[in-house]
């Protein structure tokens, strides 16, 4: 009875081995698969959400619990992106031209919107926006990295926090959208 158990164990290590091996090479063939379909920004890409972690660790939610946004990119790179806050209001006037200062705060708090070109990294998961022009205008003329993850077809990146200048890291979660 004795001799029963180091068997057992004998014939359950290779088990084991071969299943740790198994693991190891779905996973990394899952994670080949996803950077393969990744390999292409191409196409247009739906807002999924959007948070911030301040520099305190607290998490917001600038453009709100369900954003808009689209962000298209061609086949050169070339890209145009554009978040919006659900429910900004409305300029009381009607014309854009005559807002108030909250209606002006709102509006420009509640959106981001910049393009230029975009590349990819695949070694060192980062987004390389070239932004040309930008509703924040210190963006304009800017190179920004932007370090990304790909994964169940979700494609999310963080805006450092030396491009927001206030110590917060913005993340975008994008799906790209149906053809």
């Amino acid at each position: 009875m004795g001799y029963a158990e180091p068997l057992e164990d004998a014939l359950m290590k290779p088990w084991f081995a071969v299943f740790a091996v198994t693991a190891t090479l779905s996973a990394s063939a899952t994670a080949t698969a996803q950077q393969q379909e990744l390999n292409s920004l191409q196409g247009t890409w739906m807002m999924e959400s959007a948070y911030e972690i301040k520099a305190d660790g607290t998490r917001t939610t600038t453009y709100g619990e369900h954003p808009k946004g689209l962000l298209i990119i061609d086949a050169a790179g070339h890209y145009n992106l554009q978040i919006f806050r659900v429910g900004r209001p409305s300029f009381a006037s009607g014309d854009k031209a005559r807002g108030t200062t909250e209606e002006y705060r709102e509006a420009v708090l509640g959106s981001s919107t910049h393009f230029g070109t975009v590349t990819i990294d695949p070694a060192k998961h980062q987004l390389i926006f070239k932004i040309e022009a930008a509703s924040f205008p210190n963006w304009e003329g800017q190179t920004q990295l932007r370090d990304y993850a790909y994964q169940d077809g979700l494609l999310t990146y963080a805006v450092p926090a030396s491009a927001s200048g206030s110590g917060t890291v913005a993340y975008s979660v994008w799906r790209r959208s149906p053809k």
